[in-house]
């Protein structure tokens, strides 16, 4: 079991409509994503989602898209404290 939930919350939200990050917030409406054990799954149709939407491409690395706005989950993750993260020590 993760300790990696899904992956906003309603002062993530409340953030993001003071910021007007409605781009942010169409996104989240659109995905409705939930952590299901280990993976991603939208509300909407149930479909996997093999990524969180703002994870972007740059070259050969992974970046977050909204790093300086990013969720609270984001904010408060450690390296290592979830069976997802290559780095976990269980």
């Amino acid at each position: 079991m993760v300790d990696f939930i899904a992956y906003v919350t309603e002062r993530d939200m409340e953030r993001w409509r003071r910021e007007g990050r409605q781009d942010i917030l169409d996104i989240i409406d659109r995905e409705q994503a939930f952590w299901a054990g280990d993976h991603l799954i939208s509300k909407v149709d149930g479909r996997y989602l093999d990524r969180c939407p703002f994870l972007t491409w740059e070259g050969e690395l992974h970046c977050c898209s909204i790093h300086e706005t990013r969720p609270e989950v984001c904010r408060n993750y450690e390296p290592g404290s979830s069976e997802i993260c290559s780095q976990f020590r269980g």
